[in-house]
């Protein structure tokens, strides 16, 4: 199987895109340098027109949803496969990324953290470096060793097994600042500890040579300055610190004991700024940009850890710059019409970067397939490859890709993070029981410090937070001691999650929702945000979990303080949403946020900074509409309610796009198509084209239905206090099991 992802071939085959292939992918054809120029052409040609509907830069990377097509049996996805010796009963593995639990210590919550995933049926589990450190001089503490034992060791019960991903930071390998025998002892603390985390039940290791890390410092031309047998002047000079650390971890640890390296397997540069000053030579930018390692360097350098005894491969992306995008590329996907955003306020072209070759029309599902294959035509041991990497996502696209031999195996986390039993539910055939990673990464910020502090998952509220003071006790659900009849008011993801939690600890709970449909405001973000984030997906996940529960819904019903004083439940949540202002402008057209496509005019000003107004601004922008932000928030709060790197992402495309966002602003007035601004962060008054307004004003609670009731109540979600999807349904969640 070899992925098309030229932009003339999707242009003329996504109207035949379900006669294409077996499973669903538009066009698939032949890639490489033809394929990618012979592309540019036709979208050029289109958006140079002026004839199309959006703006240029949609069409750079036009992308082709219809992939998801679910008629396999998994055949190739549940078969084993073997590394090193060991056999492994599925092909899905946990990648090593931190979880940030091992902060609090070798306690509890670490260990369930990691028991989670051996009972949900991972076989392979990576356990990111940071979680255990040799100590620089004495005896390994007994606490360490005890707690490891008994992990993998009862990890084990369930057929699961650990590696550990050993990843020095990189430090600057210029023989100034690192004289050989600094290199040497780098290696032989590789050796000290593959040998510590053998002795504690790990059946291999990881030697993380991408990213900022040791080894990539070597392995890339952009990073290595160096002349001698460590320099950048030949592959086997590139090559030879991992090539010692594979070998000397070999010997001392003996064959049993596999070895996995994990490489950038393709680089682009990405940070076009340079951080240039005036001292910065224009060349110094023409040369960097032609540093960045090929496809055909990274199989060399693969074929060198083949020889040194390497027992497999981890490949992953590697921008030079954005770190969050090497293991989670399908960040490149999140500003819906602007797919290829850097986080630069540039936009790759997926025909043309990164050497042509990855698979840059399915949304970031599996970029890496094309690249992967060429490493195993080329290697006789096993490839693995991360970034969004979810068959129940795409059942039919992920199957056919392991068949077709693009890859042996897939890391993952975030799916896994989601849903502890995804693979379980995978081998039992209940797809729609599994729930779906949003790609929204907010599991993400930083360093695991930064992590600890501010990330959470969107979509499984427990994720991170059991055992901490900020989360219930444990995983699992406390039965009910008294059962209790519950009303829920609002189906949106805060009803439906307190809904199912409850039912499912055995009260008889009943959901109301005025529309025909649950899902509250998720329609809407799906619209406004395209098919990423896998919005309906949840909706569809969150509708079947209250059907599994046993929640009684009930839709097209409008509650009153009469319905409740009727139904006299025992407990009362409110989950009704938010309230917004009416916004009043003389002299121009306000329209609701939910009207955003009727707004009239070129002119566009979104009155609001918070997630669902930048969305909208971001939609408008694309189809060709000149929007002005003007937010009564601070520069601080523009879009807080997303994660760090979707605001990152979000704020550069406009500023590349020329979107002003007006902070801390007030309008003054509107006439003859001009809005006059006043903003307190500059202390002036602006003029902004104005041909019509949509109010995306910060929503405010919406809590009048608990006035009167004398029974057990809660508020929840966006009616408790307006912010986001994640904290709406933790707030759920945490309701769900306080009643």
């Amino acid at each position: 199987m070899t992925f098309d992802v030229s932009r003339r071939s999707f242009l003329k085959g996504s109207a035949v895109a379900a006669g294409a292939a077996a499973f669903g992918l538009a066009a698939c054809a032949p890639t490489g340098t033809e394929a990618a120029s012979t592309a540019e052409p036709a979208a050029s040609t289109a958006a140079a027109s002026g004839e199309t509907e959006l703006i240029a830069q949609a069409y750079v990377n036009p992308q082709d949803y219809d992939y998801r097509a679910n008629t396999t049996d998994f055949a190739t996805l549940l078969s084993p496969f073997s590394i090193g010796g060991h056999e492994f009963g599925n092909r899905m593995a946990k990648s090593a990324a931190g979880s940030a639990t091992y902060l609090a210590g070798y306690t509890d919550e670490m260990y369930e953290y990691y028991m989670n995933f051996a009972r949900g049926g991972v076989e392979l589990i990576g356990m990111e470096g940071e979680a255990f450190a040799m100590p620089a001089e004495g005896e390994v503490p007994a606490e360490a060793v005890d707690f490891f034992k008994k992990l993998t060791a009862d990890a084990a019960e369930y057929n699961s097994r650990f590696f550990f991903q050993w990843a020095p930071f990189g430090l600057p390998v210029d023989e100034e600042s690192m004289p050989v025998e600094m290199i040497k002892g780098i290696e032989t603390a590789g050796v000290a500890l593959a040998k510590q985390i053998k002795d504690m039940g790990f059946i291999g290791i990881e030697i993380n040579a991408a990213g900022f890390n040791q080894g990539e410092q070597f392995l890339s031309r952009f990073h290595n300055t160096r002349t001698d047998e460590y320099g950048a002047d030949s592959i086997e000079n590139r090559a030879r610190f991992v090539v010692e650390c594979i070998q000397q971890i070999k010997e001392a640890c003996g064959s049993d004991f596999f070895v996995q390296v994990l490489i950038d397997c393709v680089e682009e540069y990405d940070d076009i700024a340079n951080g240039a000053t005036l001292m910065t030579l224009d060349s110094d930018f023409t040369a960097k940009r032609t540093k960045v390692t090929s496809v055909d360097e990274g199989i060399a350098l693969a074929k060198e850890f083949e020889k040194a005894g390497a027992d497999s491969m981890h490949l992953r992306l590697g921008p030079l710059g954005n770190h969050p995008c090497q293991f989670a590329s399908d960040l490149y996907f999140i500003v819906n019409g602007v797919e290829g955003a850097t986080g630069y306020g540039t936009q790759f072209n997926f025909g043309r970067h990164f050497g042509g070759e990855l698979v840059g029309n399915h949304s970031g599902a599996g970029m890496l397939f094309n690249i992967a294959k060429r490493y195993k035509e080329e290697l006789s041991i096993p490839c693995g490859i991360v970034t969004y990497m979810d068959p129940a996502h795409a059942p039919d696209y992920f199957e056919q890709a392991l068949a077709d031999g693009c890859a042996d195996y897939y890391l993952m986390t975030r799916p896994l993070t989601v849903d502890p039993e995804y693979v379980n539910k995978i081998k039992d055939g209940r797809l729609d029981e599994i729930a779906p990673c949003t790609r929204c990464l907010h599991c993400h910020a930083g360093s695991n410090e930064m992590n600890r502090a501010m990330s959470y998952c969107r979509v499984n509220a427990l994720t991170q937070r059991v055992m901490t003071e900020n989360g219930p006790a444990t995983y699992e659900l406390e039965p009910a001691a008294e059962p209790k009849s519950v009303m829920v008011v609002g189906g949106g993801p805060a009803g439906m999650e307190a809904a199912r939690i409850a039912a499912l600890r055995g009260h008889s709970v009943s959901l109301y929702e005025k529309s025909g449909q649950l899902g509250g405001l998720l329609a809407f973000a799906s619209l406004v945000k395209g098919p990423h984030e896998n919005l309906d997906d949840l909706r569809a996940y969150l509708e079947r979990q209250c059907e599994l529960a046993g929640v009684d819904v009930v839709t097209g019903t409008e509650v009153t303080a009469e319905t409740i004083s009727e139904t006299n439940p025992d407990v009362l949540i409110l989950a009704c949403g938010g309230l917004r202002d009416e916004l009043q402008v003389d002299g121009a057209d306000v329209f609701a946020i939910e009207d955003y496509m009727e707004a009239t005019g070129d002119n566009i000003v979104v009155y609001g900074s918070n997630e669902q107004a930048i969305d909208v601004a971001m939609w408008l922008t694309v189809h060709k509409k000149n929007v002005t932000i003007v937010t009564p928030s601070t520069n601080d709060e523009v879009d807080m309610q997303q994660s760090q790197h979707a605001k990152r992402f979000m704020t550069t495309t406009f500023a590349a796009l020329g979107v002003r966002i007006i902070p801390e602003a007030s309008i003054e007035s509107v006439a003859d198509g001009v809005m006059k601004v006043y903003s307190a962060d500059f202390d002036a008054t602006v003029s902004v084209a104005c041909d019509s307004v949509v109010n995306a004003a910060d929503m405010l609670p919406n809590k009048s239905l608990l006035d009167g009731f004398a029974g057990e109540s809660y508020s929840i979600g966006d009616c408790e206090a307006p912010f986001n999807i994640a904290l709406a349904i933790r707030g759920g969640n945490d309701v769900g099991r306080a009643i």
